[in-house]
């Protein structure tokens, strides 16, 4: 009976007039099974519809945390580069206080060992973008600077016992700048600006305006203030302990051989005497007569 055969008549009320439609049970059926099957499609759709964009709002908040997460990590990794040199200038200092009072090596060299971790740190840190493994790098360096930090505490302790029982050392040393300006030549080997050939440079060129103040670097006598050949209008002063330094190509030296001063008073002022290419200070640095690098003992 479902499935038979059925004869529609369709009446117009006016004119009479009518249409007939003939129509299998199985094809009317289908149409309400079709009708169902869209209506249980449509419901299906909006509820995974509304789902969609649900989950899309929890990802849109998901990703701004992230990238909120991200720029606090990024300033944190900026502020322990930061504290990082911090550490590494102290330790500096630190290795060129011991140079000064000879209990450690040449700080250039403890610079280069605690350097090397610096450099590789900044290499494979900064790329990382997944929050966890950044997490876990900063979280295992901080580890490392908190144990530098300690150990660099123990050595400052050592260093300020030994400071408080060699002050007298400490005040003959020569720590500060001589004079102001800018290094145009350093210690060690050149080219000669005289002969164009190789040469071993003594001591460090300091250029500046002719007349600016040069100044004692630490307590010392006077052993040496006269013209002497190429190195022009020059002073020696003896500070004690084989250390002496030597100022050179002045324009006129204010000290007498004989004399003590004391680190920060004026020794002369730059000038162009001797054997120059220009108003300078040529700064040296002796140690039982052997030139060293002025630099090592140079705080400031």
């Amino acid at each position: 009976m479902l499935l038979g055969k059925y004869h529609i008549v369709i009446l117009k009320e006016r004119d009479g007039a009518h249409r007939n439609l003939r129509m299998r049970g199985w094809f009317g059926f289908a149409v309400v099974c079709l009708v169902l099957a869209l209506a249980g499609a449509n419901v299906w759709l909006w509820g995974f519809y509304t789902e969609n964009v649900a989950l899309q709002r929890r990802l849109a908040e998901a990703e701004r945390t992230v990238e909120e997460q991200n720029g606090q990590m990024l300033n944190m990794v900026g502020k322990v580069r930061t504290l990082q040199a911090d550490l590494s200038r102290v330790q500096q200092f630190d290795s060129k206080l011991r140079l000064m009072m000879n209990m450690e090596k040449d700080p250039g060299e403890i610079a280069s060992m605690g350097g090397s971790r610096s450099e590789d740190f900044s290499k494979s840190y900064l790329p990382l973008h997944r929050q966890e493994l950044l997490a876990r790098k900063m979280h295992s360096f901080l580890q490392q600077l908190s144990t530098d930090v300690r150990l660099e505490e123990v050595r400052q302790q050592e260093l300020v016992r030994t400071l408080r029982d060699n002050r007298e050392v400490l005040a003959a040393t020569p720590s500060i700048w001589p004079a102001d300006g800018y290094i145009s030549s350093t210690f060690g080997m050149r080219v000669s600006p005289f002969t164009g050939k190789g040469e071993f440079h003594k001591g460090i060129d300091v250029i500046n305006r002719p007349g600016t103040p040069i100044y004692a670097p630490a307590r010392g006598t006077v052993t040496f203030a006269a013209a002497d050949g190429a190195y022009g209008n020059c002073v020696v002063l003896q500070h004690g302990g084989g250390l002496s330094t030597r100022y050179a190509h002045m324009q006129r030296f204010v000290l007498k051989e004989g004399q003590t001063i004391n680190r920060g008073d004026l020794v002369g002022y730059i000038g162009n005497s001797g054997r120059s290419t220009g108003p300078h200070l040529h700064y040296e640095v002796r140690l039982n007569g052997v030139c060293v690098n002025p630099m090592r003992y140079i705080l400031n």
